[in-house]
């Protein structure tokens, strides 16, 4: 029989050898990471995977949509309902003492400052726009009260998706007609 001696050192550096040469390969053979959540791709790419991938995201940013819009619109009834009550407070202050008061003024410009941005939330911008007005103040502020309660009620009966012409030129009216409220008073 034969004898065989073993060198281990020998046996060591094979092990070693085979263990570093099939490292490479060991990385190789790793999965790939899932890619990352890419909002750029369609419907029917999500369809195409057969699952729900990114729906409870998409309806919950829907929602968050949808609520911000909500708040706009309810912002925009509250800036119109302003106008209006401070429209009839301004007619009431006119008629008791026949004259403005510094705090009359700042509410001329604070209801055309509402009035701006209710026709700005509209889809409107700003333009030039003949208004027929009296020159007697007491009337003028009568017109103002009346389009201010006028603009409430259209911005109150348009629905939060439609851009209004009718909100947009009544509130350039009430704009103009301000101004020359103001140019009166000076």
């Amino acid at each position: 029989m034969r004898n065989h001696k073993i060198h281990l050192p020998g046996l060591a550096f094979a092990f070693a050898a085979l263990l570093l040469g099939s490292l490479p390969a060991y990385c190789q053979n790793r999965p790939a990471p899932p890619p990352p959540p890419d909002d750029k791709r369609s419907k029917s790419d999500n369809d195409d995977l057969g699952s729900d991938i990114g729906s409870h995201e998409r309806e919950m940013r829907a929602k968050l949509a949808l609520r911000a819009e909500k708040k706009l619109y309810d912002e925009n009834l509250a800036r119109a309902k302003e106008t209006s009550e401070i429209a009839s407070q301004l007619l009431e202050s006119y008629q008791a003492k026949k004259s403005f008061s510094a705090e009359d003024h700042k509410k001329l410009e604070r209801i055309e400052k509402l009035t701006r941005r209710i026709r700005n939330e509209a889809g409107g911008t700003e333009t030039d726009i003949e208004v027929e007005v009296s020159p007697v103040i007491e009337t003028a502020m009568k017109s103002v009260a009346d389009m201010a309660e006028e603009l409430r009620k259209e911005v109150e009966k348009t629905p939060r998706h439609v851009i209004s012409t009718t909100v947009i030129e009544q509130a350039n009216k009430l704009i103009g007609l301000i101004q020359h409220v103001r140019d009166i008073n000076r």
